[in-house]
Formats: C-alpha cells, structure tokens, sequence
C-alpha cells in the first residue's frame, strides 16, 4: 500500500520532528494544483518508515486542519496505513474549481525535476492563466488585449477571411456583414469603456504582423522537412493564423505526392497524407495551443512521418487513451468557435476523428498521441503504403451503405487485419474501444459478411473474412487459414501472451494455423531471446512474458 518513491502523485513528508504547518499546507496546495495524489507523512525521503508526529496521529482533525487553512477549503482524505511506526495517507484530489492556495497565500505546484525526483515549486502569475485554461475556468482567446485597438486588424487579412469561408464552406451569412459587424459576430472585439478592442482571438486570426508580435509574442510557426538527418528545409513564421495555414498547405502539398491504387475497374488517388487530415492536424494545434507558453507550433516532415506538436499538453478530461471517445472540448473556445464558422475546422468538434479517419480508410497505421506531455500535444502520422485489399474493403462497404464508415468501424477492420484471430479483449485494446460498442461494430461487420467468428475453448475469436480479404492464394471454399504476413507471427504470438497468464503450443497452433513443430519452433525462438520464459518442460510447457 505505500510506494517505494516519490513522484508527480507521490510525496512522502518527515515528521519527526514535527513537521511545520506552513509545509504541510502548501505539500496540500502543490499536490491540488497539479494532478492529485498522496502525501504519505511519516516517512523519509528515501523510503524510511519513522512515523508521525503525536499532533498529527489524529486523521479527522488533521483533515479539518488542512480545509481551514487552505482557499478553497482542500477536501482531503486521510487513512493511518500502519500503526508502529504509525504513517498517515492524506488524498489530495486535483483542483478542478480554481486555484488551490495556502490562507497565508502561497500558491505552488508540483513538478519533475531533471533527475527525475519532483519538488514543490511557486506557481507564477503567467502560469495561472494556464491552469485555468486547463480546468476550462478561463478561455485566454477571449480576452481583450487593453493596449491594442481596431486598427491593428489587418483589412488585407479580413478580405483572406472572407474568400476563405467561400472556399472552404463556412457560415456564409458573415459575407453579408459589414467588416465591423464581421469583428463583433466573431468575437475579434470587445467593448472595453465605449471602445472596440480586438480579443486574442481577433489579432491572432486576423491581426498585422506587428500587432501579433506585440500582444501575442507566443505565437510562432516552425515548418521542417528532414532527410535523414539533413535538414531539407527550416522555415519559421510569425503571421495570422490564415495566412499561416494556407503558407502551410503550400509547403505540405509539395511534401505530399499523390499515388493510384487500382480498384476493379476504378483508379483511386491515394496521396501520402490525407490532406483533410493534415489540415485538421494543424487547425487544431493553433485551436488548442497554450498561448500563454512561449514555443512554436511545429510541423516536421521525415523518413518516417510527419509530426505536428504545440505548447500545452491536453486539458482536464482529456488524455492519450480516451481521445476518440472524450467529449470535445478545447482549451480556447473562443478561437476553436471561430475557427469552425470560418469552415477551417470540423463542426462538430471532432477533428481527431478526421485525423484517425486519414490514415485508417487507407489502412495505414493509426496516429499516434502517445509523445505528448504535459506541457506539449505531439501527433505522429505513420508514413507507411496503403494496404490495398483493406482499402477495397472499405471502399466497397462505403458505396454499399451509401455513406462513410464511422471512425469505430475503421479502427476495428485495422485492429483485425494487424491481428488476425483476434479476441474480444485484444481488439479493445487494438480498437481503442470499450466492449459494449465494439460488440455492437463486429456484429455489423459479421453481418455484412467481412467479419467471421469462430467459438473455441478459450472463446470466440474473430478475424477479417477471407471472402473479402483474400491473399491471392485463397478462396473461400477453401481451409480458413490465417492471413497474417509470417514477419508478423512472432508479434502475434507476443500479444497473445500478453492477454494471458500461460499460454501452450497448442494455443499458437490454433491462433496462427500451422503445424506443432512450427509453433514450437517460433515458442523456442522468442523464449531464446528474452521475450517469454518457459515454464515447465516437455508435454507440460506453457510460456509467459518474461518479467525482468
């Protein structure tokens, strides 16, 4: 129950000597300020076990203690873990209702330092705008910069705002509005003392360049093509949001050649990154930017893909593993509203499901969030071909339904084809879905004939219908065989063991289709190099994840 080290979450707090108010109070103030977690008093910075002070044995009254000497009151919730030496967990829950400060004053927050151990560190007055934004408390974008005035929006830059909602379909009815209407309805002003002032908002969208440099110094774009480890192109730029996206839709477009995939009788261009995709990837760093962090919308192109980071990691709610489900939302509202009435971002707000959807109707590798931080959001798009039979497959079902498949169904037909034979929780995990709604897709799939299932003793397996996906070698009429490229059997096998405790050379057999001397073959080699570890010999082996 207690951790062996300190982290982001986990602090522990001598109190041998009695630990000071003060220092209790403000461990409390970093812990809400940051993500939560337990302060674990009694115990040494290394780990040691010495106990609590007597003033602090007393769980209930520590926790009032806590509450009337912070502001907000911090609701903490205090557990004794041991009782000789006696140590006391105090639960500190994130703040999501404003900033957490101590009644003296003090604000902090946590952080990791470069060794990797965290401190407790002052919380700054240019930060506080962040974490607001983060708690969705406050929308930066909105708020009117007091020292900037009409004139420094740019009429050269308003004419670009207007034949880009012609061009890209967006709410028409502002064409009707005279400029200072536009600003109004747009929320690119303020009525500040009898006066129009521009918002973040306005000066980002369409401010001069000197305006934008002035009063939004954070906001900067760095666009980079990489051969090898040449670098091909490095182009920096400080202009408006418009002329910054259409700069880069120029310099992306000639990155971004175009191939035919024959299909029957039809010819489908294929290029190397979905255009829609990309332009949703860079509207939405400029939408969910933190502008009140200096760094640099960045666009990378390379060997292997192309990456589109920003300041500013994911708001409250919002991480890497719920990104397709969470309910949309950003960090500048403001910015993100005009943004979709300009037609430059998705309506709806789901302009990750366009990202995914880019890669995934090409059968191509999913995007990938998984390098974003706290402090930064990083997008990697796979360059890799399009896998042509999948592409048929969708292809096909799109025109049979007369619409697009949804951006669930895509994600399950390529967690299939990546592993084949697969079970219901190898597919969440593939999918990124939970099991109610990809019970509900595979039934769909099956009854539209490109999903089959099959029972077996450890379960129902599914896998991509041979009838659609055919090797070539294949036909329907013949023995169901697996169609998993042989490079990737080992991979296979790997993520079977890792779904279970043991698994047995009859389980390969079955999951990959081949002969027993062929899985005991593939068992031994990953077994020799580290990757599973045998246990038992003979007719009685079974293999596991080799723990280090």
């Amino acid at each position: 129950m207690i951790p062996e080290i300190e982290t982001l979450t986990v602090e522990f707090k001598s109190d041998i000597n009695k630990l000071s108010d003060s220092e209790l109070f403000e461990a409390v103030v970093a812990m809400a300020n940051t993500d939560g977690g337990d302060i674990y008093l009694g115990i040494e910075d290394d780990g040691r076990l010495s106990g609590v002070h007597e003033a602090h044995k007393n769980p209930l009254t520590l926790g009032a203690f806590i509450a009337n000497n912070t502001v907000p009151p911090v609701s903490i919730k205090t557990e004794v873990l041991l009782v000789d030496p006696t140590v006391l967990r105090i639960s500190v829950p994130k703040s999501t209702g404003g900033i957490s400060a101590t009644s003296s004053g003090k604000i902090l927050r946590r952080r990791i330092k470069l060794d990797g151990t965290p401190e407790n560190i002052p919380m700054y007055p240019t930060e506080l705008a962040t974490r607001l934004s983060d708690i969705r408390l406050l929308d930066y974008s909105a708020i009117p910069v007091s020292d900037s005035t009409i004139h420094d929006l740019d009429p050269v830059e308003t004419e670009r705002l207007r034949n880009i909602i012609l061009t890209y379909g967006g709410d028409r009815t502002l064409l009707d509005l005279q400029d200072e209407d536009l600003y109004k309805a747009m929320g690119f002003v303020r009525e500040v003392a009898g006066l129009l002032v521009p918002t973040i908002t306005g000066l980002l969208i369409i401010g001069r360049i000197s305006a934008i440099m002035k009063h939004v110094p954070t906001h900067s774009v760095a666009f980079q093509v990489l051969d090898g480890s040449n670098v091909e192109m490095n182009e920096d730029m400080n202009l408006s949001l418009l002329a910054s996206i259409e700069k880069l839709s120029i310099l992306i477009d000639a990155q971004n050649p175009e191939n035919e995939l024959e299909l029957g009788i039809f010819r489908m261009p294929i290029p190397r990154f979905s255009k829609r995709a990309i332009r949703e990837a860079v509207v939405n760093s400029f939408s969910h930017r933190d502008y009140t962090r200096m760094g640099s919308v960045r666009i990378c192109i390379s060997d292997e893909g192309m990456t589109v980071s920003n300041p500013g990691g994911f708001i409250e709610g919002v991480s890497v593993s719920n990104l397709l489900s969470a309910e949309p939302r950003g960090r500048n509202p403001l910015l993100s509203d005009a943004l979709k009435r300009i037609g430059l971002a998705e309506k709806t707000g789901r302009g990750i499901d366009r990202i995914f959807e880019g890669s995934l109707m090409y059968g191509r590798m999913k995007p990938d969030y998984s390098s974003s931080t706290t402090t930064t959001i990083s997008l990697f798009i796979p360059r890799c071909e399009p896998d042509l039979k999948l592409t048929k497959i969708i292809s096909d079902e799109q025109s049979k339904q007369g619409r697009p498949l949804s951006v669930n169904t895509l994600l399950v037909l390529n967690a299939l084809r990546d592993s084949p034979k697969s079970r219901i929780k190898q597919l969440t995990a593939g999918a990124l879905l939970a099991e109610a709604p990809l019970k509900i897709i595979l039934d769909s799939l099956a009854e539209a004939g490109i999903v089959t299932s099959q029972k077996t003793v450890h379960g129902i397996i599914y896998r991509l219908s041979h009838s659609v996906y055919d090797t070539g070698k294949l036909t329907s009429d013949q023995p169901d065989k697996t169609n998993i490229d042989l490079s990737k059997y080992p991979d296979a096998v790997i993520d079977l063991a890792a779904s279970r405790e043991f698994i047995t050379r009859s389980d390969v057999m079955e999951l990959l289709d081949i002969t027993s001397p062929r899985a005991y073959h593939i068992l031994k080699k990953l077994s020799d190099s580290g990757k599973l570890e045998q246990v038992n010999k003979g007719r009685y082996s079974k293999y596991r994840i080799r723990t280090k």
